[in-house]
């Protein structure tokens, strides 16, 4: 939970960090606030994703140990070839 509220605060300050940069013409600013902005959304969109798994591995734990399964032999599978 915590991380959550984490990214969103530095999804906030990275889009105060952005405007500052425009508002006073420094591309760097601009840049680090978009990048940090960016950062923070994917990570808050990748907790999500996360935590969705881990509710679907719990409910229904046969089908992930499967899933998991299937995506080790296709790896073993593609890292075997030559």
């Amino acid at each position: 939970m915590f991380g959550k509220v984490e990214d969103k605060a530095n999804e906030v300050a990275g889009t105060l960090e952005e405007a500052f940069g425009k508002a006073t013409d420094a591309p760097q600013h601009q840049v680090c606030g978009a990048a940090r902005k960016y950062a923070s959304q994917a990570s808050y969109a990748a907790r999500g994703v996360t935590e969705s798994v881990k509710t679907q591995v719990e409910s229904n734990p046969l089908t992930g140990v499967t899933i998991a399964a299937a995506v080790g032999i296709v790896f073993g599978f593609l890292l075997g070839r030559k």
